[in-house]
């Protein structure tokens, strides 16, 4: 989207500071490329609905008959309590690694497929890692995510078999 519209940068800025990270090269060729809306809409906390809405305004095209969407939940299940209470074996900070040009996906899977029973990594950063948090569910590993003030904080687990 943001290939073929660029002047939406500064839209999705204006619309939540947590996008400014789309200037950093890294974040732009790696999460903005597969990012869907709906998880943009969570890391930047804002409505899908609304996100859609302006964006489609600003590129100038009309939404009348845009369905009211509704966030899905985001499942919790049993893994929070375990994973918070898990051994941290490792924590990574994202937005540091992201300064220096590396995204944290290869470290946190590599780091993932060695964990031992009981034992978490912790993400921390200034942003909800959706796409990186559904990559993981997917491959089957625990997962959870919740605010510490401005920081998100996410636990990672050993990958189910």
């Amino acid at each position: 989207m943001l290939e073929a519209y660029p002047e939406l940068e500064s839209v999705l800025v204006e619309m939540a500071p947590a996008f400014a990270k789309l200037r950093n090269p890294v974040v732009r060729r790696t999460v903005a490329k597969v990012a869907t809306l709906e998880q943009a809409a969570k890391i930047g906390g804002v409505s899908l609905q609304t996100m859609i809405l302006r964006l489609r305004s600003v590129t100038g095209q009309s939404a009348p008959d845009l369905p009211v969407l509704r966030a899905r939940q985001d499942p919790v299940g049993d893994d929070a309590s375990w994973l918070m209470a898990g051994r941290v074996v490792e924590e990574i900070d994202a937005d540091a690694m992201l300064e220096r040009g590396v995204h944290p996906i290869g470290k946190i899977r590599a780091t993932v497929g060695v964990l031992g029973p009981g034992e978490v990594m912790v993400l921390r950063s200034s942003f909800r890692p959706q796409p990186l948090i559904e990559t993981l569910r997917r491959a089957g590993a625990p997962v959870h995510s919740s605010m510490q003030g401005e920081t998100h904080i996410t636990w990672f687990g050993r990958q189910r078999k």
